[in-house]
């Protein structure tokens, strides 16, 4: 702990920096080689895509998936599937994935902003009640940077209001919630395989769903004619499936890591990883620190800047969704105090060192107490 911080001057941790993601996979390049060689990479309906839209709904024991070119766009459709336009109200987080939020903006609904859980930032089921009005059509739920949301709880609600319920586990692939896979829980389910996800293609979505008259309205908003027009391509499903394969095992690994930096962080004042109220085994994308900068003794921007310089892939996390904007682009029945305090203090943890060794937990533990052991001298910085 001698060995001063590498902002100051000191040898990084991590001189090589952060994990590369995606991993070098044998069987993702098995799968590219495949789609040259048979041409599929370069065909409109190669067989890949419906392979991958198969495999999905068999791994969620979905009854429909539809796969289309981002989460971002998933929600949107998930919304028109829904029927949700002009005059309606849509729940969701006040700390949220902003384009969410503009989602529902862009066809025409009121965001509905609910303050956030104490235990983990995530949407606090026992405001939704409260946020409930004659207008509310349907519920967006988000499981956010390793934490997870009660869904018996929000989907018994929806259905005492006749609410629909749309789950986005772009950041929770893979993860089970109450015995079942997250995004299976509401009327529509979202995934996302962007190019940092723990599926990824680049880009890319997915849309699960058990009823097949919202399965069919999906259907229709993605085609223009006979085609997809915001498909995903043949090449993105060919290297989509082999990880798919492996995502059980991979998320059992970051879970584990989890558990063990937890040990290896040991108590320190003002930083907090989320943690879970409901039965449920997480997925983590992001693992999510609550981080206080008076308890801790530095700004948020401070600590972030100080552990990536030791070669750690931290950041600070999502704004606020009530945050710089005016009052009437939403409602909200609270003060949203927690949700104030996820704007400042939420700090993100990036998965691919989860599946490292032991040696990798070390380094993050070992970098993050030297930064606090040198508070003091951190905090003269500018």
């Amino acid at each position: 702990m001698n060995d001063p911080p590498a902002i100051l001057g000191g040898t990084a941790v991590r001189p090589e920096g952060p994990p590369d993601w995606p991993l070098a996979d044998p069987d993702v390049e098995v799968a590219l080689q495949g789609a040259v060689k048979s041409g599929t990479w370069g065909k409109y309906d190669g067989g890949c895509v419906s392979q991958l839209e198969a495999a999905l709904a068999s791994f969620h024991q979905s009854a429909h998936v539809l796969t289309c070119s981002s989460g971002t766009l998933a929600v949107e459709l998930a919304l028109r599937a829904l029927r949700i336009g002009a005059g309606d109200e849509v729940i969701l987080s006040a700390y949220d994935y902003e384009p969410n939020f503009l989602a529902v903006h862009a066809v025409g609904a009121q965001p509905v902003l609910v303050e956030v859980a104490e235990s983990n930032w995530n949407i606090d089921t026992a405001h939704l009640e409260h946020a409930v009005s004659k207008d509310t059509r349907a519920i967006i739920v988000s499981h956010l940077h390793g934490g997870m949301v009660d869904m018996e709880r929000v989907t018994s609600l929806a259905r005492q209001h006749d609410i629909r319920v749309i789950e986005d586990a772009a950041q929770a692939t893979g993860a089970i919630v109450q015995c079942k896979r997250a995004g299976t829980w509401g009327d529509i389910g979202v995934l996302s395989f962007g190019g940092s996800k723990l599926l990824s293609a680049g880009r890319g979505g997915a849309l699960l769903t058990n009823h097949s008259d919202l399965h069919q309205r999906l259907r229709v908003l993605l085609r223009r004619g006979v085609q997809q027009w915001a498909a995903i391509s043949e090449l993105q499903a060919a290297v989509l499936l082999p990880q798919l394969a492996k995502l059980e095992q991979r998320n059992e690994m970051r879970r584990a890591a989890i558990t063990r930096l937890r040990d290896l962080l040991g108590e320190i004042p003002g930083l907090r990883l989320f943690s879970n109220s409901v039965a449920c085994l997480p997925a983590f994308y992001k693992a999510g620190f609550q981080f206080d900068r008076h308890a801790f003794g530095l700004s948020r921007e401070q600590f972030v800047a100080a552990l990536r310089m030791e070669g750690i892939a931290v950041d600070a996390g999502f704004r606020a969704m009530h945050v710089g904007r005016a009052a009437g682009r939403f409602r909200c029945t609270t003060e949203l105090s927690r949700a104030n305090q996820a704007h400042h203090g939420a700090v993100v943890l990036h998965h691919p060192v989860l599946l490292g060794a032991e040696d990798d937990l070390r380094q993050v533990a070992r970098a993050v107490h030297k930064v606090y052991s040198n508070v003091d001298r951190l905090a003269g910085l500018s």
